[in-house]
């Protein structure tokens, strides 16, 4: 009978670290072993069961620096691209000595030894205690999305050391500013090691965003306050939990940071090229590309899949997080005959006990003509419904009829068929990709010089405005429209059916000045600042004022499609009913929009003989005191619906 193959990575017991990287294509693999000074020592490892390649070490225990080289062909034409004389890092470490700055030493045939972080030997971290998850049901969830340093970077009431850090994120600063929006699941932009390509890191800019993971089980060291970013990581993830504040993870199994086929070899490109990315068909020597970044991993193959789901089952076992969003995710749901929700590594994540129970999103479309996939991925999943997004955008900038309507109905066109429920819909308006709130209803055009792109990167399509001024102005009557835009525009969000998502900052009035691709601005124009300018001192109160009418009112929530909204000329309408079943306070709910610059009548039905109370309106920017009931209207009467505006009427039981 024959010996399971060891877990990969380095596993250490009392006596010694066993050490296991997985190729089936190598003729030889050294573990290379680096002394405090530096100074490397190669030992041969050997072939296994299931091409895993292992050597113990005696005597060899936490912290000990190592990585691989790898021997094998040469030939990019077949696929293969080995070359000992780059250091390769171990796909399962769990902790890296530092940032990968890419040089290039790292692409041609030089040693790229002097130039590379080393893997350092790190045992799991003890399970987290499963009590401890808040578990909120993804229907009654509110997700906020930010950077771990653009969050934390500049808010004053953190200490110096804490701030862009893991450790920042855990202080009461963040956690009561969260807790006083009714914030349930924070979702942080990659913290995986991720690679800064060459080009921004010759013009002084740096891969902000963390979508080129190198890494996949180790937290970033550059956003740690300690030396041990790990530790750090899961003490910021337990402090959020103790406020009641999910923890979700934005995760790029899309791609690598080893680009196409001029990038460096790091890691998988020297271990096994022609296993872990899929290859032109015609010309292996060149990458299928996907992701639109160079490259993309093969996740239909075992041993990628393996990696997938040991990096998943580590953040969640080990840090506690609670969900994962899947950047550029119908990659993962390629196969030979085309997208599919039953692609091997969604039907692995799914069937984990472990992952199955957590929140799954996927970003439901790629860089192929047919990667634009919403509504089909499988039942347990959620999605990111840029539909949403655009339709909301639209609706507001009066460009012309949308499907908004469907869209406040919890997206019954895109779920409905395939038995889903609208908390599969991630709704948002504004997200990290894009602009922010303020500079949605401040620009026209996208202003991303700073990119040193000559301008061509970022989305060219905004549905934004501008109300006759392009950025700042003082000019009274166009600050009031853009304050009601942005109430109007939050309001729809946060009163529709789904999952609201909000970008971090918006309910501050944050800016980017007009740049819509901030993913190399490590600088203020990508950080939060929570210098709230006085225009925008009423936002935040406003903000959390609608999700608090949000979870008084569960038809807002129940987790089922409503009817879609009625354009009625200019305004859109919708009425939410109670079922027999239902709990909460409300026979009836009446939501309706009003995206002109004019007052309109709107008729409050009939329903019974009760009178309708006004919930809200956006655009009164004072929100009523605690206990304050609005006002009453009789059945059958008129409400004066101001432009830019939306209103909700409740009908108590």
């Amino acid at each position: 009978m024959t010996d399971p193959p060891p877990p990969l990575g380095a596993s250490v017991d009392a006596n010694g670290t066993t050490f296991s990287i997985w190729s089936q294509h190598a003729t030889g693999v050294e573990l290379c072993l680096f002394d405090a000074d530096g100074a490397e020592s190669r030992v041969p490892s050997v072939r296994g069961p299931d091409d895993v390649w292992s050597v113990r070490i005696d005597g060899v225990g936490e912290g000990q620096a190592y990585g691989y080289r790898a021997h094998g062909p040469y030939e990019p034409a077949q696929g293969h691209r080995f070359n000992p004389a780059k250091l390769l890092l171990d796909p399962h470490a769990r902790r890296l000595t530092g940032p990968i700055q890419l040089r290039a030493e790292h692409a041609d045939d030089r040693d790229s030894a002097p130039f590379m972080p080393h893997c350092l030997v790190a045992s799991p971290l003890a399970s987290v205690f499963d009590a401890e998850r808040p578990r909120t049901p993804m229907a009654d969830s509110l997700i906020y999305e930010a950077h771990v340093r653009g969050l934390t970077r500049l808010h004053p009431d953190l200490p110096e050391a804490l701030r862009g850090t893991y450790a920042g994120l855990g202080h009461p600063a963040i956690t009561d500013h969260l807790r006083s929006l009714g914030v349930t699941a924070l979702e942080l932009l990659p913290v995986q090691q991720h690679v800064t390509r060459r080009l921004l890191f010759d013009q002084g800019l740096s891969d902000y965003w963390g979508y080129n993971t190198i890494a996949f089980l180790a937290p970033d060291p550059r956003y740690a306050a300690s030396d041990d970013p790990r530790s750090e990581l899961r003490e910021a993830v337990r402090a959020l939990h103790a406020a009641g504040v999910e923890v979700i993870l934005d995760v790029v199994y899309n791609h690598t940071g080893e680009g196409d086929e001029q990038g460096p070899t790091l890691a998988f490109r020297g271990i096994d090229n022609a296993a872990y990315y899929r290859l032109d068909p015609d010309d292996q020597a060149r990458y299928v590309n996907d992701a639109g970044t160079g490259n993309t991993l093969d996740v239909s193959h075992p041993a990628v899949q393996r990696l997938v789901v040991d990096s998943l089952r580590v953040f969640a076992d080990e840090y506690g997080v609670d969900g994962f969003r899947f950047d550029l995710a119908t990659v993962l749901g390629h196969t030979e005959s085309g997208f599919s929700s039953e692609a091997p590594i969604l039907e692995a994540i799914t069937a984990d006990p472990l992952l199955g129970g957590l929140k799954l999103i996927a970003e439901p479309w790629d860089a192929r003509p047919d990667g634009f996939r919403l509504g089909q991925f499988p039942s347990g999943w959620s999605e990111w419904n840029g539909r949403f997004r655009d339709d909301a955008r639209r609706f507001w900038a009066g460009l012309g009829a949308t499907t908004l309507g469907s869209r406040l109905a919890g997206s019954p066109d895109l779920f409905g068929a395939a038995g889903r429920a609208p908390s599969a819909s991630i709704n948002f308006v504004t997200a990290h990709d894009g602009f922010t709130l303020l500079d949605l209803v401040s620009y026209v055009d996208k202003h991303n010089e700073a990119n040193g792109e000559g301008g061509y990167d970022g989305e060219e399509v905004n549905f934004s405005q501008n109300f006759g001024v392009e950025g700042p102005t003082d000019d009274p009557r166009i600050v009031n429209l853009r304050l009601r835009q942005r109430r109007a525009l939050l309001a729809a969000l946060l009163l529709s059916r789904g999952v609201p998502m909000l970008l971090a900052g918006d309910e501050l009035g944050r800016t980017q000045h007009g740049n819509n691709n901030t993913y190399s601005q490590d600088n203020p124009t990508g950080w939060v600042s929570w210098q709230v300018a006085s225009a925008d001192r009423d936002l935040e109160a406003f903000v959390a004022h609608l999700v608090a009418v949000r979870r008084t009112h569960p038809l807002l929530r129940a987790d089922r499609f409503a009817e879609p909204a009625t354009h009625d000329g200019e305004l859109l309408s919708q009425q939410l009913a109670a079922e027999a079943e239902d709990p909460g306070p409300d026979a009836h709910l009446l939501l309706v929009l009003n995206p002109t610059d004019e007052r309109h009548a709107v008729a409050l039905a009939q329903v019974s003989a009760d009178p309708w109370q006004l919930v809200l309106d956006s655009a009164d920017a004072a929100v009523p005191p605690d206990g304050q009931a609005g006002t009453w209207h009789p059945p059958g009467s008129t409400y004066e619906l101001r432009g830019r505006s939306v209103a909700m009427f409740a009908l108590p039981r």
